[in-house]
């Protein structure tokens, strides 16, 4: 979703949005998907989230991809806390689908040793085919942190925020 101004996406659920208006905020909501803020020096900023399905759609590709359309060169992307592999048991199936579209690099075990999906892997994998740079990772697994909401973990109903926006000039 493309927002043209402050306040234009309010109340619309998108897994990925993007700006170049100053003052306009971009938000997602997330718990053990892997939110990703993207921004460039350009002045344009843009937010994903990415679960696996998502990943698999190309949300992150298309998010970069929305950005330059609105005029970015450079794009730096930060990834925030999400589920890690050795906690994010994948069923066999789910995980060829994923790999053949991302490579081994995803396929990871779980803490049992069954088949896990590696999310920060995917994402990562999916910014640089989209020709953006991993700045910053949070590195922190919201199944294992008592900090974070995980559905996977303990059911939880809450989310964490995740929030870019241009900032009005000076």
């Amino acid at each position: 979703m493309v927002v043209d101004g402050p306040g234009t996406g309010r109340g619309r659920e998108a897994d990925a949005a993007v700006t170049a208006c100053a003052g306009a905020a971009l938000a997602v909501l997330t718990a053990d998907c892997a939110p990703v803020a993207l921004s460039s020096p350009d002045g344009v900023v843009g937010i994903v989230h990415a679960g696996w399905k998502g990943l698999m759609a190309g949300v992150v590709e298309a998010a970069v991809s929305a950005m330059r359309a609105l005029g970015a060169g450079d794009v730096s992307a930060a990834l925030g806390p999400c589920i890690h592999p050795h906690a994010y048991r994948f069923s066999a199936n789910d995980l060829a689908t994923v790999v053949s579209r991302f490579g081994a690099g995803v396929a990871a075990r779980d803490d049992a040793g069954q088949p896990a999906l590696d999310l920060p892997a995917a994402v990562g994998i999916a910014l640089r085919r989209a020709d953006a740079v991993l700045v910053a990772d949070a590195a922190t697994c919201t199944h294992c942190s008592p900090d974070h909401w995980s559905w996977r973990a303990r059911a939880d109903h809450g989310r964490q925020a995740t929030v870019v926006w241009k900032p009005e000039a000076a």
